[in-house]
């Protein structure tokens, strides 16, 4: 037997985005799936090959996989916003390379990434210097923070844990990391703190940093969320896990 069917709308009917996530990543889609809202707000996810250790190497080497990750995402789907999440990455590829290698694989009206969001949320909320806590040895960290300082945000503080391995960064406590950006941030010399890396659990201790340190917390995973949000012109379902970035105060 044979039954007649309707179409429906795609599930994406207020706005349709796309993470390309590392192979590695534990963190970043429990992140994403904290702050959007669920109604009419469509998210798929793809993964991209990533070393266990993060090294300019391993970063770079994502380049040349970036577009087959793109490609895995439904092709019937027309993206209001794909984002790439790694920081790192982005400072070593290059925003712009990105966006062009995520475009081979997928139609999207706009790229973004970390790197791109952190910017834009440092021009959001008037901030020019940040004491920058990275999980990462000093090699991947000081290219991350050149790439800073070219669009005008300098890091004139700077902490690590000092971990090469992808699995040990994402089972840092996050108590560690609070501890750790709330130390940097007694610093006079900064507008804000920034907390690197997608697999970092900083979710839930931005508003303790701020609190203790009266200066805003920002984080990648935070930051792309609200940039891509706010690129597809849609609210977040849990303001309270955005600190003072939401309100740009």
């Amino acid at each position: 037997m044979t039954f007649s069917y309707s179409l429906t709308d795609p599930i994406g009917s207020r706005a349709t985005l796309g993470l390309i996530a590392l192979q590695t990543d534990e963190t970043i889609e429990h992140d994403f799936r904290r702050l959007l809202p669920v109604d009419g707000v469509a998210l798929y996810v793809s993964r991209v090959p990533s070393g266990l250790e993060v090294t300019r190497d391993t970063l770079s080497q994502m380049s040349r996989d970036l577009p087959d990750a793109a490609r895995l995402f439904p092709r019937s789907v027309d993206f209001d916003v794909v984002g790439y999440g790694c920081t790192s990455g982005t400072s070593v590829i290059g925003a712009e390379k990105v966006a062009a290698l995520v475009g081979q694989g997928c139609a999207s009206h706009a790229v973004t990434e970390p790197l791109s969001a952190v910017v834009a949320a440092c021009h959001h909320l008037g901030v020019r210097k940040l004491a920058f806590l990275s999980p990462y040895v000093s090699a991947v960290s000081s290219h991350l923070r050149q790439a800073f300082a070219q669009r005008g945000v300098d890091c004139p503080v700077f902490g690590s844990f000092d971990e090469a391995e992808e699995a040990r960064v994402a089972r840092i406590d996050p108590a560690s990391i609070a501890e750790a950006a709330i130390e940097l941030g007694q610093s006079s010399d900064i507008d804000a703190i920034f907390l690197s890396c997608t697999n970092l659990r900083t979710l839930d201790v931005l508003e303790e940093i701020e609190e203790r340190t009266g200066k805003p917390a920002l984080s990648s995973n935070q930051a792309l969320i609200w940039d891509m949000a706010r690129r597809a012109g849609i609210s977040l379902a849990a303001p309270s896990g955005m600190g003072r970035l939401l309100s740009g105060a």
